[in-house]
C-alpha cells in the first residue's frame, strides 16, 4: 500500500491531513469523532492574550465592587472568546488523556512577556507542539515594515528560547518579501510556517453606520494564493510548510502537497460536512497515489514547486501578464 506517512514538527503522523484550528477541538465528543475518522493530530484554536487579560480583570472586578461601569463597557465583548486559559489548558489535557492524537496548541499573543508566559503554560499542560499566530493590523503610519517584522521575529525568538516545543508560525500573506521573512523565522527557531491565516474583514452597514462582522467559511478559490507561495517557498525554505485555507477535496490536498506542503490543515470542509469528511480526504489522497503510482508522499511532494515545475513562470510575473490578457469573452455574456 502506498505510504501516506508524514513527519511534521518532529511528530510522526499516519497521513498529512490535519484538522486545523477550529471550534471542533473545543468539544471532546467531536475530537473523538475526528480520531475515529482517521485523524492523528489536531490543532486547537488560538488562545488570545486579550481573553486572558479579561479573565484576570473579571476576577479583580468580582473582588472590587467599585469597578468603573463606564470602563467595563469599553472592553471587548467577553462572548467573543470561547475558552478561557484554564479551560483551554484543561481541554488540552483532556484530549491528551482521552485520545492518541498529537495535540498542537495555538497561541495569539500581544506582549512579548505574554507570548512567553502562555507558551510555557501550554508546554506544561502537555502540548506536543505549538502554533504561534502572528496576526496584527498596522494602522500607525509611523511604523515601518522593517520594525514590524523585527518585532515579530523577536517574538518567535523569545518563544523558541523559552520552551522546548517545536514551533510553527502561522502567517498572513501580507509581507513585502515573504521568502526573506520565512528565512528569518527559521533563524529565529521556528520549524514550520503555516500559509495562511485567513484575514477576516468587517463590512459596513451604511444605514446603521456600523461595522458588521460575519464569519464566512473558506472556498476552494482561496487555495490558489497558498499554492503560489508554497511553490515559491518550498525549494529554498529550511523549515516545513503547512497549508491552511481552501482545501475542501482530495484533489486540493494533492495540489498543496505537489506545491510543497508537508501537512494540509482542513477546517471549513469539516464544519460543513462533519468529522467524517476527514476520512473522505484521507482515502481520496491514498487513492490518488495508488492510481498515479506514487510509492509515497515524499516522491510527490514539491514536484510542482518553483524549482521542479515544468512551467516555473506560472508562479512569477509572466503568469500575471498572461492572465490579464487571457479574457476573450463578451460583455454581459
Amino acid at each position: 500500500m502506498n505510504s501516506l506517512a508524514t513527519s511534521y514538527l518532529g511528530l510522526d503522523l499516519a497521513h498529512p491531513i490535519v484538522p486545523g484550528a477550529s471550534p471542533l477541538a473545543d468539544d471532546l465528543d467531536k475530537v473523538l469523532l475526528l480520531e475515529d475518522a482517521g485523524a492523528s493530530a489536531i490543532v486547537m484554536r488560538s488562545i488570545f492574550e486579550e481573553q486572558i487579560a479579561l479573565e484576570q480583570l473579571a476576577a479583580h472586578r468580582h473582588l472590587d465592587t467599585h469597578a468603573d461601569a463606564e470602563a467595563t463597557g469599553a472592553l471587548y465583548d467577553t462572548d467573543v472568546f470561547a475558552l478561557g486559559l484554564d479551560t483551554y489548558l484543561e481541554q488540552l489535557r483532556r484530549i491528551r488523556s482521552r485520545t492518541s492524537l498529537k495535540v498542537i496548541a495555538s497561541l495569539n499573543g500581544v506582549t512579548r512577556g505574554g507570548w512567553v508566559d502562555y507558551a510555557r503554560r501550554i508546554q506544561e499542560a502537555g502540548a506536543d507542539a505549538l502554533e504561534i499566530n502572528l496576526y496584527a493590523v498596522v494602522t500607525d503610519p509611523a511604523r515601518t515594515c522593517e520594525s514590524v517584522e523585527r518585532e515579530e521575529l523577536a517574538v518567535v525568538r523569545d518563544v523558541a528560547s523559552a520552551v522546548t516545543l517545536p514551533l510553527a508560525v502561522k502567517l498572513s500573506p501580507f509581507y513585502s518579501a515573504l521568502p526573506h521573512f520565512v528565512r528569518g523565522l527559521h533563524e529565529a527557531g521556528a520549524r514550520a510556517a503555516v500559509l495562511f491565516n485567513r484575514v477576516y474583514q468587517s463590512d459596513i452597514d451604511p444605514l446603521r453606520l456600523e461595522a458588521v462582522r460575519h464569519l464566512h467559511l473558506s472556498t476552494p478559490d482561496e487555495l490558489l494564493l497558498r499554492l503560489r507561495w508554497l511553490a515559491i517557498l518550498s525549494p529554498n525554505a529550511n523549515l516545513q510548510l503547512a497549508v491552511s485555507g481552501g482545501v475542501h477535496a482530495p484533489f486540493d490536498a494533492v495540489k498543496a502537497i505537489m506545491a510543497g506542503a508537508t501537512v494540509v490543515q482542513v477546517v471549513s470542509t469539516l464544519l460543513r460536512n462533519g468529522p467524517g469528511q476527514l476520512r473522505t480526504l484521507i482515502e481520496g489522497l491514498r487513492r490518488f497515489l495508488e492510481e498515479q503510482e506514487y510509492p509515497s508522499l515524499d516522491v510527490m511532494r514539491g514536484n510542482m514547486n518553483l524549482a521542479r515545475s515544468p512551467d516555473p513562470t506560472a508562479y512569477e510575473r509572466s503568469d500575471y501578464m498572461q492572465l490579464l490578457q487571457s479574457w476573450h469573452g463578451k460583455f454581459g455574456a
